[in-house]
C-alpha cells in the first residue's frame, strides 16, 4: 500500500501558485519591494523561472535588488534585414508629449543630484518645486493661472506612468516622491536623444521648425 504524500504535492502547488501571481503582477507592471516584502522574497528565489517564462512571451525581466523594483520590457528587437520572425509587442509603446519627456529628464537630473549628495533614500519635491522646475522651459504665458494647470497635468501623467508618486498628507504642500524606477527608463543614451529633441523644440518655440517634438517610449505601467 503506497503512502500519501501531501506535503510534497503542497509545496508544488505554493510554488506554481506564486510563479502565477508573480506573472500576474509583473504583467500589470511594476512591482516595488515596499509594497510587498514576501512576493518580492519569492521573486528573488524565483527569478530563473520568471525569467525563463517571460522569454517565451518576447520579454526580459528587468530587476535591481538594491532599488528594489522589478518589471517587464520588450526584448531588443532584431535589426531589419536579420532573418527572424518577429512576435507581436505585448508592451506597447505610449506617446509622450514633449513637455512630459522633459519633466522625465529634469527629474532624473534631479535624482542623479539627490544620489550625489549622499542625503536619505527617498526624493521628495513639492508641486511649487516641480513648477518651477520645468516652467521656464515652457513658453511665456499672460495667464499664469493656465501655465500652471498645464504644469499640473503633465505632473498628472507622470503619476500615471509610475514615475511620481502623491503623498499623503493632513498638512503642509502637496508633495510628490521621484520613483527609483526612473533610473531605469532615462539612462544616458535617453537623456543624449533628449538634448536633441530639446534643441528641436526650442526651435518649434521660436517659429523656427512648426512641428513640436514628440516621442514614442516603452514605459513600464
Amino acid at each position: 500500500m503506497s503512502e500519501e504524500q501531501p506535503a510534497s504535492g503542497e509545496v508544488m502547488d505554493s510554488g506554481a501558485a506564486d510563479l502565477s501571481t508573480l506573472l500576474i503582477v509583473l504583467l500589470k507592471g511594476v512591482m516595488y519591494h515596499e509594497t510587498d516584502e514576501r512576493l518580492w522574497s519569492v521573486l528573488l528565489n524565483l527569478q530563473t523561472r520568471v525569467r525563463d517564462y517571460v522569454t517565451i512571451l518576447g520579454l526580459e525581466l528587468m530587476l535591481d535588488e538594491a532599488e528594489g523594483y522589478a518589471f517587464l520590457k520588450s526584448r531588443t528587437e532584431p535589426a531589419e534585414d536579420e532573418p527572424t520572425v518577429r512576435i507581436p509587442r505585448l508592451i506597447a509603446r505610449r506617446p509622450l508629449s514633449f513637455p512630459v519627456s522633459l519633466l522625465l529628464a529634469l527629474l532624473r537630473k534631479k535624482l542623479a543630484e539627490f544620489d550625489a549628495s549622499g542625503a536619505e533614500t527617498r526624493l521628495v519635491l513639492t508641486r511649487d518645486e516641480i513648477v518651477e522646475l520645468i516652467r521656464v522651459f515652457l513658453p511665456d504665458s499672460s495667464n499664469e493661472a493656465r501655465l500652471v494647470d498645464q504644469i499640473d497635468t503633465h505632473i498628472g501623467k507622470v503619476v500615471d506612468l509610475g514615475f511620481l508618486r502623491r503623498l499623503k498628507s493632513s498638512s503642509g504642500p502637496l508633495s510628490y516622491e521621484v520613483r527609483r524606477i526612473l533610473k531605469a527608463f532615462v539612462d544616458a543614451q535617453w537623456l543624449s536623444e533628449f538634448d536633441t529633441r530639446l534643441s528641436e523644440y526650442r526651435a518649434h518655440l521660436s517659429g523656427e521648425n512648426p512641428a513640436a517634438p514628440h516621442s514614442e517610449e516603452e514605459v513600464p505601467s
